[in-house]
């Protein structure tokens, strides 16, 4: 098995574990029905539209 020739610098491991946090922060956009903000993929919570169909009862309906 191969190793490495040098160790990698102290900067060089932290700019690799720097981009861990950056991919666990949800993608947001605003739902078509009632504007408010919603995960990708998702069904809105507030309303429980997805698509332009209604999917889940959400809050407003009850």
């Amino acid at each position: 098995m191969a190793n490495p020739r040098r160790k990698h610098s102290k900067a060089r491991t932290a700019l690799r574990r720097s981009q861990y946090k950056a991919q666990n922060i949800p993608q947001l956009t605003t739902c078509s029905n009632c504007g408010e903000p919603k995960e990708y993929h998702r069904a809105c919570s507030k309303c429980g539209y997805y698509r332009g169909r209604a999917v889940i009862e959400g809050q407003d309906a009850l």
